[in-house]
């Protein structure tokens, strides 16, 4: 019975021995795997169509992460569903950080704007960098007799509902930044949605619908030829496209601010050293001058930061907009 005993007790610990050697193995291979990363192609997902601000960032960020991390990187456009298709396309892939998403700010306004989004904004990724913030500027038609957003403000307050804004669509950012505006000044406009950004700025260019939001890029040329007046900005201090004009924190509403923005995500569940290695090169290359030129055309401006930082950002944009939707009775299909 002793030699049974002792025989088991040894068979046991060569058995947890085996047991611990096998875990050490694959944690040793796993490390080697992450500290080769990337080892095949890694794909960036572009949610929207070819051409846009979003697929030309993620062509350039793909040809710098291809240089700093000896890697291959491409871009794969997977547009539709106001982005939700290629979104969760992504929230979908294998976590192992040769699938990302090159995501804009509609990553967290979908959800709080349509019912059937299929993606959760905060549970389904792992945010590895803020990449670029986009202030728009609110221009009124000089038609309008305002000449600030204090005017602005006391003259909707007089006509309640009647004057009216163009926007590029429903629950585009530029529609959500004045319905924040509408909610924290307690005024009303009434919204005349357009499909796209151009079109809306073309109807208050005409005069037809007076008021306007859209990005500091597209109002910058109006704005210096006179055509539009602009009152503010939406970020919290003054945009470097336009340093004349007043943010609306300042301006008349203490504590607003609607920015639009692009980040780079990968599915929940990636390794934590992949994101951490992707976070530091993206980082880097923002700091590069092609990289800051290519946002400068569009009006954006260089963030980076850490992926809890990022985290963060979507957590506190989704409770913002969940808001102002309530609020404005804002719901879709």
């Amino acid at each position: 019975m002793r030699r049974s005993v002792s025989a088991g007790l040894r068979d046991m610990a060569f058995c947890s021995l085996a047991v611990c050697l096998f875990c050490l193995t694959v944690t040793a291979d796993h490390a080697r795997a992450q500290d080769g990363y990337p080892q095949r192609p890694v794909r960036i997902v572009v949610p929207s169509s070819p051409g846009g601000g979003t697929d030309i960032l993620a062509r350039v960020l793909a040809d710098h992460l291809a240089r700093s991390l000896n890697g291959q990187f491409f871009v794969e456009n997977k547009p539709g569903a106001g982005q939700s298709i290629g979104t969760e396309m992504v929230a979908r892939s294998t976590p192992d950080g040769y699938t990302l998403l090159m995501a804009a700010s509609t990553l967290a306004l979908n959800p709080v704007i349509y019912k059937n989004i299929r993606y959760d904004a905060v549970k389904d990724f792992a945010p590895i960098t803020l990449m670029a913030l986009i202030p728009n500027v609110l221009m009124v038609h000089p038609s309008l007799p305002v000449n600030s957003l204090r005017d602005l403000i006391a003259l909707a307050k007089q006509k309640p509902g009647e004057l009216t804004y163009a926007s590029a669509g429903l629950g585009t950012a530029p529609h959500m930044g004045v319905e924040l505006l509408k909610h924290m000044a307690g005024i009303d406009f009434r919204h005349i949605p357009f499909r796209g950004s151009g079109p809306a700025v073309t109807e208050t260019l005409s005069g037809r619908v007076p008021i306007t939001l859209a990005s500091t890029l597209q109002g910058k040329p109006l704005i210096a030829g006179g055509q539009l007046r602009a009152l503010a900005v939406t970020s919290s201090k003054r945009a470097e496209s336009l340093p004349n004009v007043p943010p609306m924190s300042e301006a008349g509403v203490p504590g607003y601010e609607a920015l639009q923005w692009y980040g780079l995500l990968a599915p929940a569940g990636t390794p934590p050293e992949v994101v951490d290695k992707l976070q530091l090169a993206v980082n880097a290359a923002l700091r590069t001058p092609d990289i800051k030129a290519r946002l400068a055309t569009d009006g954006a401006e260089a963030a980076g930061g850490t992926p809890s930082d990022f985290a963060k950002l979507i957590k506190d944009e989704l409770v913002k907009w969940a808001e102002v939707a309530r609020a404005a009775n804002i719901r879709a299909d």
